[in-house]
């Protein structure tokens, strides 16, 4: 080990003396003296131009040397791509001043396991300049130029130009070993400040299949963010204020007429709501007095703050029920929260000229926008429009957020585009710095493609569809006679895995945009892309080192000492898919699309199994079933696979069970 170390070190010394002499070349080179306009002038520049890139190259190569050594970061393999064709691109064709790059894995092996694509731009970009030449003949000036790394085995040139990149398979041992020393973490990312609007149902009103998506979608969002070491507010944006409420207290107040003294036994909040909107549609002093409970409510009477938490409180128990199964963590701030901000929001807009009035309201007219959006109601109240604005001013300057995501429907799209751009009408927020998103999402249908409802066309109440999925998955247990080999404990734990876990699984695998399918027996279904299947597939290679005898003391010294070995075809393919994993997470950070993650999960699910169809990691004697032989470094790559499995579980809200 002293050796490898002095060895580095070395390396390290030789390597930043040759970028200090480099340095002061590329001075010397800055201010030529004594050279009149002449080729020498223009060869002198373009050294100084290989120079830098060069300088460039060795600067990047040391801090990837020691991250590799240092680091416990998971490397990006396209990300270090990027980079060295990056420096190739720009040495071979430095008076390109922002040259096109376009870095992809590969979708088929026989082209290698990812391709550099940026012949055919560049080749664009000459024939503009008068340039004449061939992506092909581009393609070979781009590979002559890259530089000796640690990733590229080889490139070959294909088509029109495609740079086709085979990975050297020592590089992918040592990081599948620096994955097991280190665990799963992500590339070092700069800390950012996330707020995520999620869930928002509204009190008093039971939550239903219609807030399922938000609440799912929402919560693994914000894990991701939180595994990529971001500051994760995240927001329950709740509907716990308006005029519903006067109706809701003048009801209370008939109905238990104690409740300053004792507390009221509202069992069913949905019936409770339900009796008092007939009132208020049927009986105009019963409307009436609900217009002045309203009004006594914004005025803040203790009287009425109380009745207003009392409901408050009694829908916040019933949310909390579906938080728990769901595994769901989130901060209560409701419209009640923005209040008193929505008064200087309107008075910023009004001071900067930008509100006018319309038909008695004040409005806020965003050019090049649908619809305008108004902040004050023609009767002097606030809207939807000046909650979410003053909601979004709030977490802009109070939360100092760099990203704000909002997770609701689709077809609140256009508000919030609107909204968006008010903001930055008036200057809150840029968006080339911060990033401030709508990420809507499509119904839940039922089998029949209409919306989910229930036999009687009521919306499905969210306990109750999560009630359901744990009697089905029940069920399908012991149809499996699973509860004669579980204990109950275990029996309860895989229920409950597999029933929730299938329910969020079967939202999240669909892209959010679309309109998807609610089918029990589908999610349920233990073949195919479907929670079931990984699940079963994960406890499948956790009981693989269970076979083996090995306990968790001798894996750790594996894998310090056992080269985790990638000759075999199958552990070639395990080990690449493996190590995208980053690469994953990266794509999903720039699209919000969870349903990328499920797809990766799924992929690397099925290439585990052909690894261990094809790759024995435990020998066993036929007769007596003693195990004769360990594989370690097969081992190992199950260890691998299992580690990148579970996080990817647990980004998505899914909780794995030892047993199945």
């Amino acid at each position: 080990m002293g050796d490898s170390v002095n060895e580095y070190t070395t390396r390290l010394q030789q390597q930043e003396q040759e970028i200090k002499s480099l340095s002061a070349e590329v001075d010397g080179l800055k201010n030529p003296q004594n050279l009149s306009p002449s080729p020498r002038l223009e060869q002198l520049r373009d050294e100084n131009a290989k120079l830098k890139y060069r300088l460039n190259v060795l600067k990047r190569s040391l801090q990837e040397e020691r991250t590799v050594h240092c680091g416990k970061s998971m490397t990006n393999i396209l990300h270090r791509l990027e980079e060295i064709f990056c420096e190739a691109i720009r040495a071979a064709y430095p008076e390109l001043e922002d040259p096109p790059l376009s870095v992809a894995s590969s979708q088929q092996p026989r082209f290698g396991e990812y391709q550099c694509n940026s012949a055919m731009a560049i080749a664009q970009i000459l024939k503009a300049k008068g340039v004449k030449t061939n992506p092909k003949e581009i393609a070979q000036t781009i590979v002559q130029n890259l530089s000796d790394n640690e990733v590229i085995l080889k490139t070959e040139i294909a088509g029109p130009g495609f740079i086709n990149v085979y990975l050297k398979r020592p590089f992918v041992s040592k990081l599948m070993s620096n994955l097991l020393l280190n665990g799963v973490h992500p590339p070092p990312l700069s800390k950012k400040r996330v707020v995520v609007d999620f869930s928002s149902p509204n009190i008093a009103k039971e939550m239903h299949v219609g807030h399922l998506r938000s609440t799912i979608i929402g919560e693994s969002m914000s894990r991701l963010f939180e595994f990529l070491g971001y500051d994760v507010l995240r927001l329950n944006h709740v509907g716990d204020w308006g005029t519903q409420f006067g109706m809701l207290i003048a009801h209370l107040q008939d109905k238990f007429p104690d409740y300053l003294t004792s507390c009221p036994p509202i069992g069913d909040l949905q019936a409770f709501y339900k009796e008092s909107k007939k009132r208020f549609d049927e009986e105009e002093d019963f409307k009436k007095r609900a217009y002045k409970c309203v009004v006594r409510l914004q005025s803040k009477e203790p009287e009425f703050i109380k009745a207003w938490n009392l409901i408050c409180d009694v829908s916040r128990k019933e949310f909390q029920k579906v938080y728990n199964c769901l595994d769901i963590t989130l901060i209560e701030r409701g419209e009640s929260y923005y209040q008193e901000m929505m008064t200087k929001v309107v008075k910023e807009f009004d001071e900067r000229g930008l509100s006018e009035m319309d038909e008695g309201r004040k409005i806020v007219f965003v050019p090049g926008q649908p619809i305008p959006l108004t902040i004050v109601k023609s009767d002097g109240g606030y809207t939807y429009d000046t909650s979410d604005l003053a909601a979004l001013r709030q977490r802009l300057f109070d939360e100092k957020a760099d990203m704000i995501i909002y997770v609701t429907d689709s077809g609140q799209g256009t508000h919030f585009q609107v909204v968006f751009a008010a903001a930055q009408l008036i200057g809150w927020y840029d968006p080339q710095v911060t990033r401030v998103e709508h990420a809507g999402f499509g119904v839940v249908l039922g089998e029949d493609k209409k919306k989910f409802k229930t036999r009687s066309g009521d919306t499905v109440r969210l306990m109750d569809l999560l009630d359901e999925g744990l009697k089905r998955c029940m069920d399908k247990l012991k149809e499996k006679e699973r509860d004669k080999v579980l204990t109950p404990e275990e029996l309860t734990k895989a229920q409950r895995s597999v029933a929730f876990g299938c329910i969020k699984y079967a939202d999240l695998s669909h892209n959010r945009s679309n309109d998807y399918v609610f089918a029990f027996d589908k999610m349920l279904d233990d073949r195919g892309n479907t929670a079931a299947y990984l699940l079963y597939a994960f406890t499948r290679i956790r009981s693989i080192v269970r076979l083996a005898n090995i306990d968790e003391a001798a894996l750790k010294k594996a894998a310090e000492t056992t080269e985790v070995l990638v000759e075999h075809e199958a552990e070639w393919e395990l080990g690449k898919v493996i190590l995208r994993f980053p690469e994953i997470m990266q794509k999903i950070l720039d699209s919000l699309m969870l349903h990328t993650l499920c797809d990766y999960l799924y992929e690397l699910a099925t290439t585990f199994t052909d690894f261990y169809d094809s790759c024995y990691c435990v020998e066993k004697d036929r007769q007596t079933g003693k195990v004769v032989k360990v594989n370690m470094s097969r081992i190992l790559l199950c260890e691998a696979t299992a580690a990148i499995m579970a996080k990817c579980f647990d980004i998505l809200g899914i909780n794995p069970v030892a047993r199945m």
